[in-house]
């Protein structure tokens, strides 16, 4: 039996080697984000997510948690955190499962299967029982504004501190200030 970083390594190794695209969060091997594309045949066709996954100490005898950074408008995904509703992972987790079925499984079953009765997004849940035609409406129009290939690498970057600010910003702030500049 190989120890859980052993195993950590080799997973996230496969999930690399598997045509995902992965960027380290930091220099260890438990937090990372990967590219994944909604799936085909559905409303999140064309739709581009950056997943942030974090593998607890116990992996892979315990589920990682997976969220979306980029807003994604489903049922069992909280709007404002991107979290997974748990059981979905949870529920059927075994050590058996790697990261590699996370994003060929997990993830595309919940985009294609939405389970609009233990609901994280209330107001996608009702609409999703109400209009199922509306509600995948909504779905495209989420994809069209937070979900094309280019917000991948900008998803996220909202909680950016000052120092990360441009020149021009700081340009438009220096001119809404009365007064002339000292000398």
């Amino acid at each position: 039996m190989s120890s859980p970083s052993k195993r950590r390594e080799m997973d996230l190794m496969k999930l690399m080697m598997s045509d995902y695209k992965v960027e380290m969060i930091n220099d260890g091997m438990q937090e990372f984000y990967v590219e994944f594309n909604g799936p085909k045949d559905s409303p999140y066709q064309g739709g581009v997510w950056k997943i942030r996954v974090e593998l607890p100490d116990a992996y892979p005898y315990k589920s990682p948690s997976v969220g979306f950074v980029n807003k994604i408008y489903h049922p069992n995904v909280d709007e404002m955190s991107g979290s997974v509703c748990l059981d979905v992972i949870n529920q059927t987790w075994s050590p058996m499962f790697d990261l590699v079925n996370v994003f060929e499984v997990f993830l595309p079953q919940l985009l294609l299967y939405p389970n609009p009765s233990d609901p994280l997004n209330g107001e996608a849940a009702a609409l999703m029982m109400r209009d199922r035609t509306a509600y995948e409406q909504k779905v495209k129009e989420y994809c069209e504004k937070y979900a094309k290939p280019e917000d991948v690498g900008t998803a996220g970057k909202e909680e950016s501190s000052d120092e990360e600010l441009s020149e021009d910003e700081y340009a438009s702030d220096d001119e809404a200030i009365p007064g002339n500049p000292d000398p």
